[in-house]
């Protein structure tokens, strides 16, 4: 059986700590903390893949925006951190659909709502993330289907 997230997240954890890779093994003890805090919610022992994966979205979008914040503020030391930690985190990441993949349920959702004007857009993402809300990037999703809904 294959290894759930929090598992794999915890193994790597004794892995770094082995090896004294103090940056690596910090990310994860964050990561580790916020699928503890996350199961601590309903009291469960352990999370469920999709709970798991959208735990490691939610922080890999906190580090791009601390990367950002660090940026602007010419704290490079700091975004330099923030990157690091934030590969660490996409490692555990399944990778997202390419912006073809996206344009093509974009078009799909389209059809299936019925969207006519940039009015509709609301419609349109919901029915796209509900259906691929662990393989699409809503920020890609919200451009094309803009795009597109401006252009009908």
């Amino acid at each position: 059986m294959a290894l759930g997230l929090v598992e794999r997240v915890s193994e790597q954890m004794r892995a770094a700590q082995k090896a004294k890779d103090a940056p690596r093994l910090a990310a994860l003890r964050n990561v580790r903390a916020a699928f503890l805090h996350e199961m601590k919610k309903d009291g469960s022992e352990t999370l469920e893949e999709e709970v798991a994966i959208a735990v490691l979205r939610r922080l890999a979008k906190q580090r791009e925006e601390s990367i950002e914040a660090f940026a602007k503020a010419g704290r490079s030391e700091r975004a330099d951190a923030e990157r690091a930690e934030k590969a660490v985190i996409e490692s555990f990441l399944p990778s997202l659909a390419d912006e073809a993949t996206t344009r093509a349920w974009v078009r799909e959702a389209i059809a299936e709502t019925g969207a006519a004007s940039a009015r509709d857009l609301g419609r349109v993402m919901g029915a796209v993330m509900k259906a691929h809300r662990a393989d699409v990037d809503g920020k890609l999703v919200r451009e094309i289907a803009a795009a597109l809904l401006e252009k009908a």
